[in-house]
């Protein structure tokens, strides 16, 4: 009985699904280009905007720098494990079906389970991050709305009352995200491609800008980047050495989303070649750009006064140019869109194979016979995240979200190991190096940021779980393909 739990997905059932066609099978309409911009449309969002000054004037200075390189070297250990399954399993799935082909189950069931925290909770939480930002942009033009943007109401939930923000501006966010991918993914593609190509341009001018402001204020750079590293105050994670370990792990955060590259794996036209390049070149270039803007952010304004909503607009009025505060509440509008269209694709994407699995519902799989996207579990989610992001005030939400990426990051790192044990003779047209010092680093980097996470979130993400986990036994035990595979076997075995 408990081996069956810990049943494995066969390679061959995976590849052949991967190789599927015809009109239940999503579509191969993404090239190298759509996958790298999905990457960086998951990646860059409020983390650059946002969380860079936050973590330099709580913990790191400007050896904030530091930090983000430690983050992106974390990263990178799992992202090397990604490319290498994505481009050996090119199916939509991503850390569930790797999960169900190594470790079983059971273990891809707990992953996709704790894939809806980083992905739908993760699409609510960046939603009511949109909806600020929307609303300093309109309120800098003076325009007044005919309508309250975030009445408030009372709410019970689960015996208690509290009050709630319906945020109008997340909410339509979701729906018109939601309505772009039930469209297509080709549609949707293109249009977080034209969202990415906002926002770097736009963090592109930042960068520009206060380079040239650099050469001709170098004094003023050198006073605010000195001391580089901050004296500790006297405590761990204030400043010193020990602030830029917690800086990173407070801005590893920002990486988060390039795994999602990987559930689009089944969409891409040559997966093998193209989703390494998605994933680890999305990587590389968020990382660069995450570098520099700290670097010169820190220069321009003391990171002593970074600790505020919109550090970077606040440094652009530092230097002076008022038109670059617009764009940057443009650039983060458009950033965070993509942010939720990459997640809410990613989301789906899992909850659809686990469905063709028979773990979920079969109309959870369904395609719409004109766009070929799943699209009534597209409107549910996106009905679920608009809830989310409309009505509830969201506290736990991104720790948890952080939990459920971490645990992915986890999964991948000790499957490539085990696959690499179990089937070294499977064609890996990308391999990870150094197995298994690789896998090893990346599980390491997870688990030690997973624990550093607050009691809170570890009761609300393993009260998440248990609640699949009721899912799990009362339905997809008993609609599993393979467990059926198995049972059929032992039939005629006997």
């Amino acid at each position: 009985m408990a081996n069956q739990l810990f049943a494995t997905k066969p390679i061959k059932t995976i590849l052949a699904e991967a190789e599927g066609g015809g009109e239940h099978s999503l579509k191969r309409a993404l090239g190298p280009i759509n996958l790298i911009t999905l990457g960086i449309g998951a990646i860059i969002g409020a983390g650059i905007f946002v969380l860079t000054g936050t973590a330099a004037a709580q913990f790191a200075g400007p050896a904030i720098v530091i930090s983000y390189i430690i983050a992106g070297i974390g990263c990178v250990f799992a992202g090397l494990c990604y490319a290498e399954f994505a481009s050996m399993l090119p199916i939509a799935g991503s850390a569930y079906t790797y999960g169900y082909a190594t470790m079983g189950e059971l273990v891809a069931w707990i992953i996709g389970w704790a894939l809806v925290l980083e992905y739908a909770f993760g699409a609510a939480t960046v939603a009511v991050g949109w909806s600020g930002f929307v609303s300093n942009l309109v309120s800098f033009f003076g325009v007044t709305l005919p309508f309250n943007a975030a009445p408030k109401m009372d709410v019970l939930l689960f015996g208690q009352a509290f009050t709630a923000q319906v945020d109008v501006f997340a909410l339509a966010a979701i729906v018109v995200i939601t309505v772009i991918l039930v469209v297509g993914v080709r549609e949707s593609a293109n249009f977080n491609s034209a969202a990415v190509m906002i926002k770097l341009a736009i963090v592109l001018i930042f960068i520009g800008l206060a380079a040239m402001f650099a050469f001709g204020h170098w004094p003023h750079m050198t006073a605010n980047w000195h001391p580089f590293i901050p004296h500790n105050l006297g405590s761990f994670g204030q400043f010193g050495w020990s602030g830029i370990m917690r800086g990173a792990g407070v801005v590893f955060f920002a990486y988060i989303g390039f795994d999602a590259v990987s559930t689009a794996a089944q969409e891409a036209r040559n997966p093998q070649k193209d989703m390494p390049f998605g994933i680890l070149g999305s990587l590389v270039i968020c990382t660069a750009l995450y570098i520099l803007v700290s670097g010169l952010l820190t220069g321009v304004v003391s990171y002593t006064k970074l600790n505020v909503p919109a550090p970077v607009a606040d440094a652009a009025r530092e230097i002076g140019v008022g038109w670059a505060v617009v764009l940057i509440d443009l650039g983060a509008i458009a950033g965070l869109a993509s942010v939720m269209l990459v997640m809410l694709l990613g989301q789906t994407r899992v909850l659809y194979t686990m469905s063709r699995d028979g773990l979920l519902w079969p109309w959870v799989g369904k395609l719409h016979p004109k766009f070929c996207t799943p699209y009534l579990i597209t409107i549910v989610v996106g009905v679920f995240a608009a809830f989310l992001a409309a009505f509830f005030p969201i506290t736990l939400l991104g720790e948890l979200v952080s939990l459920g990426t971490l645990l992915a990051f986890t999964i991948v790192s000790l499957g490539v190991w085990v696959m690499r044990v179990r089937h070294p003779e499977i064609h890996r047209p990308f391999r990870t190096p150094l197995v298994p010092a690789v896998p090893i680093c990346g599980m390491i980097v997870s688990i030690a940021l997973m624990l550093s996470l607050d009691r809170p979130a570890w009761i609300g993400f393993s009260s998440w779980l248990i609640f699949g986990l009721v899912i799990y036994f009362g339905y997809s035990r008993k609609h599993s393909r393979v467990q059926r595979a198995l049972a059929e076997k032992a039939v005629a075995g006997d």
